[in-house]
């Protein structure tokens, strides 16, 4: 069953490659271009997780958030990590898909990322992370503090996000240029034809919860999650102690996989090295990024795409401040700083 992690994180990765599924452009896009079409499509992919995860906990399968919410760490540790996104210039999913692409910037970025959150979870820094996510608060999911059925805000938020979703197709949609296609069948599908945010949001939220029943199988009760794994990744490398692989562990590993194949099967791999200002903003993006999963209790991922779909206090309030973090680091190095302070291209104008 640990397999099944390795094939659904390169699902993921294929999806998020073939797709350009970037979070941290999606989040900078609300300040730099005013758009929120990709991020409705990562609303779409919640709203999708939160109908599964309601279903699964009603029947049984998974149990409901319980945690505690560790308020200051959660909200300095998403601040943290919203802000180091734009140095990296990906989140931590993104960082794995574009380091399959390829992007020297993106490995830097990966490697001082898993570092950073393994030296917070069990290296010299693990009191200290300890010690701040034991500052809690007596509150975990909305729907336990209003008293009502998470299905009455599985509805809110879809009827929302549906809504969203109606505004932005009903507009004129953006013409590209292209060539004629040279592929035919399943080969333009998977690797030429232009994969849209909302088919692409689809797709990653039935990954998303398939990635419960299958986890949860292994032992491992969660969903998708990328800092956790990727800081067992780097204690497995250090110590030996095969018991770290888990399935978490091969879904990361999937992701990189799952990446390289797609840009390898559409053409758009290659081996790009970036220039000395990028490489040490990647590499303290990536610190900062570690740092901050660690502290918020998880990534975009995590807490932004997983845990709010559990409508627990600590997703949504990651949300919040990780979006907070990215428009302050926007606007320090991208609005006012030179271009190349940004290695991600912006998706809704990259055509992606």
């Amino acid at each position: 069953m640990l397999l099944t992690g390795l094939l659904l994180g390169a699902a993921l990765g294929f999806a998020m490659q073939r797709g350009r599924f970037c979070v941290t452009g999606a989040f900078r896009d609300v300040f730099v271009a005013r758009s929120t079409r990709w991020l409705t499509a990562f609303l779409v992919v919640i709203a999708i997780q939160a109908v599964g995860i309601a279903a699964m906990q009603g029947m049984g399968v998974i149990g409901a958030a319980d945690k505690p919410l560790a308020l200051p760490a959660t909200v300095i540790g998403a601040l943290i990590f919203g802000f180091a996104i734009v140095l990296a210039g990906g989140c931590a999913t993104g960082t794995y898909y574009r380091s399959g692409e390829g992007l020297v910037g993106s490995w830097f970025a990966l490697i001082f990322y898993a570092l950073s959150a393994a030296v917070m979870k069990y290296g010299v820094l693990g009191d200290f992370t300890t010690w701040a996510r034991g500052i809690t608060v007596p509150a975990t999911t909305i729907h336990e503090t209003l008293g009502v059925s998470s299905w009455f805000l599985v509805a809110a938020l879809g009827a929302a996000v549906l809504y969203l979703v109606h505004h932005h197709l009903s507009r004129p949609a953006l013409k590209l240029a292209s060539l004629p296609p040279r592929r035919t069948g399943l080969a333009h599908v998977f690797f030429e034809k232009t994969w849209g945010a909302l088919p692409t949001a689809v797709v990653i939220g039935v990954i998303a919860i398939l990635a419960w029943p299958l986890s949860t199988a292994t032992g491992r009760e969660a969903g998708l999650g990328i800092t956790t794994p990727s800081a067992n990744t780097v204690a497995f490398l250090v110590t030996g102690d095969v018991e770290l692989v888990d399935w978490g562990v091969l879904l990361v590993v999937g992701i990189l996989l799952g990446s390289f194949a797609a840009a390898k099967g559409s053409g758009e791999f290659r081996i790009r090295v970036p220039d000395a200002t990028t490489t040490v903003r990647s590499i303290v993006g990536g610190v900062g990024m570690g740092v901050g999963a660690a502290l918020a209790g998880g990534c975009t991922i995590g807490n932004a795409m997983v845990a709010t779909a559990q409508f627990s206090y600590q997703g949504w309030l990651s949300f919040g401040f990780m979006l907070l973090g990215t428009g302050i680091a926007t606007k320090i190095f991208v609005l006012r700083g030179p271009r190349t302070a940004t290695r991600t291209p912006a998706p809704a104008t990259a055509g992606v």
